[in-house]
């Protein structure tokens, strides 16, 4: 196993990333229902271990989460021809912005803590008691984005320190109820890319797939969103 790019002092817990990036291609698995559920639950799981917050998930609203997700994904899929690396992580926004959308987990309770490594991390027990479901789905969706990457590049993205800042968390949970297509804006912040804050679902007005065109193209990306 590769060593991770990520730190321990911030929010995203790598475990589960690991555990991810040990299953044979990733990312033709988790485009079927069985395996998104499964590595769904697990990543509740991992989450409860870690800081103590139990969920309760709903397998219905789980379910349509993954099929609006899939049916964006597979109309937008030819941009992956274009920046493979750029088009997994908007994949994962999308999943993110289903997640968020649907909302199927619901934090129940706290359960005694069995990882006593999480116990000095007082920014992310903040975050996570501030918005457990939130925190969830952002965990597994940029858990996913690292271990595809690992697998199919040999590297993983280095999460940005704004993920570990609470006042960063209630921006994205006051910004996502509005509008939830934000959620693909903020995974990009977390990930260190740059927003695309005007329309963050939108793929062709991403800044990495509009400068790989540019590029392919060998002129300027004229015609093409602005962020």
């Amino acid at each position: 196993m590769l060593e991770s790019p990520f730190k321990r002092d911030l929010t995203m817990d790598i475990r589960f990333k690991d555990e991810l990036a040990s299953m044979p291609d990733l990312r033709h698995r988790l485009r079927r229902l069985r395996w998104f559920r499964a590595t769904f639950r697990a990543s509740a799981r991992a989450v409860t271990e870690a800081y103590g917050i139990r969920f309760v998930i709903d397998d219905a609203k789980l379910t349509r989460a993954f099929l609006d997700w899939i049916e964006i994904a597979e109309a937008d899929k030819k941009f992956a021809e274009i920046d493979r690396a750029d088009f997994i992580v908007f994949a994962a926004g999308l999943v993110l912005r289903e997640l968020i959308r649907q909302d199927p987990a619901k934090a129940t309770g706290e359960v005694s803590r069995q990882n006593d490594e999480a116990a000095g991390q007082e920014s992310t027990e903040e975050i996570v008691r501030f918005w457990p479901e939130g925190f969830l789905y952002t965990n597994y969706c940029v858990s996913a984005v690292a271990a595809i990457h690992e697998q199919e590049f040999g590297t993983a993205p280095t999460i940005d320190k704004c993920a570990d800042d609470l006042r960063t968390w209630w921006s994205y949970r006051e910004n996502v109820t509005e509008m939830p297509a934000y959620a693909v804006a903020f995974l990009d912040r977390f990930l260190g890319s740059e927003p695309n804050w005007v329309s963050p679902d939108h793929v062709p007005s991403r800044r990495a797939m509009r400068q790989m065109l540019q590029s392919l193209s060998g002129q300027p990306a004229t015609g093409l969103p602005t962020q």
